[in-house]
């Protein structure tokens, strides 16, 4: 026969105060956790968003990014006639040669800096972005030693809204445009004319080459065409592969929420523990009746574990329920990949307020199971003289 739950919800109800300072070391502890797993998911996805699957990004051989590539003048012109590469609406192969470099940059109020990507873009650059938006300005234009600035690096560095003027290389760079990138990679960019960067950084050569194919099958002609070439040495990837694998640098924050939210729930377990302890020894005699009554150990231990649960449900709706004011916002950590700063925004989604709620609920069964396993072992005529 199993104890009523209102048996249970009484207990809470009289015991408000200790209910709720368990409940909410519980709270904390849920919304550090869902918040660490939201930074990383928001940073997982910001690159998994990232790329179009006919678009091919063409790297040197061995490279593991584009930050450490380099690619030939000469082998733009072997690419851009190869079979399979799309013609744009001039008629002209799809193809852009690309340079990135890195500055620091000083964030907004602040001295310290950051290292910064600035990409520099052939004429068929942007069509190759679809998620590119001009919001503010216009486009740069060649010579003119022009850049636009993505959004969100101009909301967190200095010298980036539309108008300043930006010093690095061998001078200054006017702001002439601020976009938006859809909450892609190259939400964390600058861009400028490719010729202009190469010539400020004195760069003979590119750091690669992007290019449009013609459909799926063409996808893997070119990667077979450009792998087999023994003149360029280059290695194609799709550009959502490329930044897919970056996506494994998220798990070190994962990691890290992880290792945290497990130290705080262990205090969050002890805090149980002590409550459902002191609940036990409070109600020696009611468990000695229950036992008269004929009610089970097992019935006890699981009442026991019910209403330690509870409390953990108590604390952990609400912090899943506070964790979705951490949604949408923005920030940014370095990319170890690129070794600059990638700009994204916290994602609270479903699943990570679901799993805060089981890590919930999972400390409010450890930090009961032992006070309840004591209630039901208790002795029924030791429990009822304590009356």
């Amino acid at each position: 026969m199993a104890i009523p739950i209102k048996y249970n919800l009484r207990n809470l109800r009289v015991r408000w105060a200790t209910t709720l300072l368990t409940a909410s070391s519980i709270l904390l502890t849920v919304l550090v956790f869902v918040a660490l797993m939201a930074l990383a998911t928001g940073l997982q996805k910001s690159l998994s968003t990232t790329g179009q699957p006919l678009n091919l990004i063409i790297m040197r051989e061995g490279s593991q990014s584009e930050g450490t590539s380099s690619v030939a003048r000469d082998s733009l012109q072997v690419i851009k006639y190869l079979e399979g590469i799309a013609k744009d609406e001039k008629g002209e192969p799809w193809v852009s040669p690309e340079l990135l470099v890195l500055i620091n940059l000083p964030r907004r109020g602040q001295t310290q800096g950051s290292n910064v990507t600035i990409r520099g873009l052939g004429p068929n650059s942007a069509s190759l972005r679809p998620q590119f938006k001009l919001l503010a300005g216009r486009y740069f234009r060649s010579g003119l030693r022009e850049v636009i600035v993505s959004r969100r690096i101009a909301e967190r560095f200095q010298d980036c809204a539309l108008g300043d003027r930006l010093k690095f290389a061998k001078g200054y760079w006017t702001v002439v445009g601020v976009f938006d990138a859809g909450g892609t990679a190259y939400d964390s960019e600058i861009w400028a004319d490719v010729n202009d960067l190469a010539t400020d950084f004195d760069r003979d050569a590119y750091s690669t080459v992007m290019v449009r194919a013609t459909d799926a099958g063409a996808v893997e002609r070119l990667k077979n065409l450009i792998a087999n070439d023994r003149r360029l040495h280059l290695k194609p990837v799709t550009e959502k592969e490329y930044y897919e694998g970056q996506t494994r640098f998220a798990a070190p924050i994962k990691a890290l929420g992880l290792f945290i939210a497990v130290l705080m729930a262990v205090g969050a377990c002890f805090a149980a523990m002590n409550t459902m302890y002191a609940a036990v020894a409070r109600r020696t005699p009611e468990i000695g009746t229950l036992r008269v009554l004929g009610f089970s150990r097992g019935s006890i231990l699981l009442s026991f574990l019910i209403e330690s649960t509870l409390i953990a449900v108590v604390g952990g709706l609400p912090g899943c329920i506070v964790s979705l004011l951490f949604n949408g916002i923005s920030t940014g950590t370095t990319n170890f990949a690129t070794f600059s700063e990638v700009a994204f925004n916290f994602r609270v989604t479903p699943g990570l307020m679901l799993n805060g709620l089981i890590f919930a609920v999972l400390m409010g069964v450890l930090g009961g199971f032992f006070p309840a396993w004591r209630a039901a072992h208790e002795n029924i005529v030791s429990a009822l003289r304590s009356a």
